[in-house]
């Protein structure tokens, strides 16, 4: 689902507000997460997951067309952690093999 279908269902799930109102939340739902984990901070929605940022080592790396070793620098990259209600969830009807 891309963010355009998420303003979409929301709209048809949310008759009374306009597609706009919507997606003025959504932006804001979005700029919030991204601001609070800019800031090196955590967002943890209860039952969904939780969104944090870990730190990758600066390394060497290989340019895929010429195979150059090419220096890739320290940064921080967003991680997500599911839920125990999402995982469950998504594994509704799977039978593990035991």
């Amino acid at each position: 689902m891309i963010r355009s279908e998420l303003v979409q269902k929301l709209c048809t799930d949310f008759p009374d507000l306009t597609q706009r109102e919507v997606e003025g939340v959504v932006s804001a739902i979005f700029d919030s997460i991204t601001d609070q984990l800019a800031k090196g901070g955590r967002v943890e929605l209860r039952g969904f997951g939780a969104f944090s940022t870990r730190n990758r080592d600066a390394r060497i790396g290989r340019n895929p067309r010429t195979g150059e070793s090419v220096d890739v620098d320290a940064k921080r990259v967003p991680y997500f952690k599911p839920g125990k209600e999402m995982r469950e969830r998504l594994n509704l009807g799977e039978v593990t093999a035991e």
